[in-house]
């Protein structure tokens, strides 16, 4: 032959790994060769045609590509249907167990969400009775209002006493007290209603807390309450990519729960520090009130003893008034009976000094000095005297009136004095002191 065709061994099958396709063969045969049959001979017959060996090599490759590529394929197919049984199963064991974890959270969140309603009510009982115990504070404050006016107008009252009247007694240095008391215990009112007003907003901050993080609590419970709820027929899920990051700032499970715990703890502490105030302001209230009806009563017994006193001195005094004024009236008789007493001895003595001067009178030898002489002379003396014993006496009883008017003017001022200290003390002071505010009104109840 002019040319020759190389004719290619028939290749035998070979075992090719799974997942990896047979290497394909070149199945033509170039006539490039130096026994090709590229004469010119032929040319126009043989050039580009396959050898027969050729042909066949080429249908067995054919086969074993199709042999293999079915092998793999199948192969592929029954590890495809186990990888999707696999991952299905995967995915619904991931989903159940998501889904138990959204459960359990949910149990957290119901968890937590009950003590804060808990805690929540708690602290809003505790803000109302304490917000009742500030009531009772400003009407026991508003109260003391009227106990200081009265203490202060008594002090005024007293001090329009007339005369010695007008003295630092006990009921004055009791009155004085009660004003201090009274100013003591209001400052000490004040500050407490400052400590319960300070206490009931901090009541309310920690409330506030407390429902911001239920509120919180309550919107994530609903977010993973639908989240539970979605699973593969829902219609409303789409792709969320980059949804699995969370931001930095994020809290773990435990700073979330310590984070409500310590709200929870911290309303507690507002609670208890709300209860020993409102068990403090009792107290305070109990005391003052006690207190202060103490003072009230010492005051109103100083007022009784007072005017017991003035009304014994009043009384006396009556009684030395009565008694000048009999005196005056019989000093005044006396005075009348010793100025009779002088006219009557004056008359006498112009009977003595008549008859001495008529016989002055008698003639010559007659104008003796006998015993009846000496004795007109020594009764005209005796009259004499006893004219300035009575006129000294008259002054006497002269100034002893006047003594006893002035004593009488004192008597009646005095009584007057003591008139004006009992309508003081009795008709307004005690009078006024009935309108003291009774305990229930200084403990702060209507």
């Amino acid at each position: 032959m002019a040319a020759e065709v190389l004719i290619t061994q028939q290749p035998v099958p070979q075992t090719i790994p799974v997942g990896s396709m047979p290497p394909k063969e070149h199945e033509v045969a170039y006539n490039t060769g130096q026994h090709s049959s590229s004469g010119l001979a032929t040319a126009g017959f043989r050039t580009a045609k396959y050898l027969n060996e050729e042909w066949h090599q080429n249908n067995y490759a054919r086969y074993y590509e199709a042999f293999a590529d079915r092998d793999t394929s199948e192969k592929v197919r029954h590890e495809s249907k186990r990888l999707a049984d696999e991952t299905e199963a995967l995915a619904q064991r991931s989903q159940a167990e998501s889904t138990r974890k959204l459960g359990q959270r949910l149990h957290d969140f119901h968890f937590w969400q009950a003590e804060l309603q808990r805690e929540i009510e708690d602290v809003t009982g505790e803000t109302d009775l304490l917000l009742q115990q500030k009531r009772r504070l400003e009407r026991a404050l508003d109260a003391s209002e009227v106990p200081y006016s009265l203490a202060t107008d008594n002090l005024q009252c007293r001090e329009r006493r007339l005369g010695p009247d007008l003295v630092r007694d006990v009921v004055e240095v009791e009155l004085l007290k009660e004003v201090e008391l009274i100013r003591n215990v209001q400052e000490l009112l004040k500050r407490t209603l400052q400590q319960a007003v300070d206490q009931i907003r901090m009541n309310r901050d920690v409330k506030q807390t407390l429902e911001m993080d239920w509120s919180d609590k309550y919107e994530a419970y609903a977010i993973d309450e639908k989240c539970g709820r979605y699973n593969n027929q829902s219609t409303d899920i789409q792709f969320h990519h980059n949804s699995s990051k969370l931001d930095d700032f994020a809290s773990t499970p435990e700073s979330w729960a310590q984070f409500t715990h310590d709200n929870i703890e911290r309303a507690e502490r507002e609670r208890l520090a709300s209860i020993n105030l409102r068990t403090l302001i009792d107290n305070i209230l109990q005391d003052t009130a006690e207190d202060l009806r103490l003072q009230c009563a010492t005051v109103d017994k100083a007022f009784a003893k007072r005017c017991q006193e003035v009304d014994d001195a009043k009384r006396k005094l009556e009684g030395h008034l009565r008694k000048v004024l009999e005196e005056i009236g019989d000093q005044e008789n006396n005075i009348a009976a010793l100025k009779q007493a002088i006219k009557d001895k004056e008359t006498a003595l112009r009977v003595a000094q008549t008859r001495l001067y008529q016989r002055t009178f008698r003639p010559h030898i007659e104008l003796c000095k006998d015993p009846a002489h000496f004795r007109l002379v020594s009764e005209v003396e005796e009259i004499l005297a006893s004219i300035e014993a009575l006129k000294h006496k008259l002054e006497e009883a002269e100034q002893s009136l006047k003594n006893l008017e002035d004593t009488r003017m004192s008597l009646e001022k005095e009584i007057a004095i003591k008139v004006n200290s009992l309508f003081i003390d009795r008709q307004k002071c005690m009078a006024h002191r009935t309108r003291y505010p009774t305990i229930m009104k200084l403990l702060g109840y209507d």
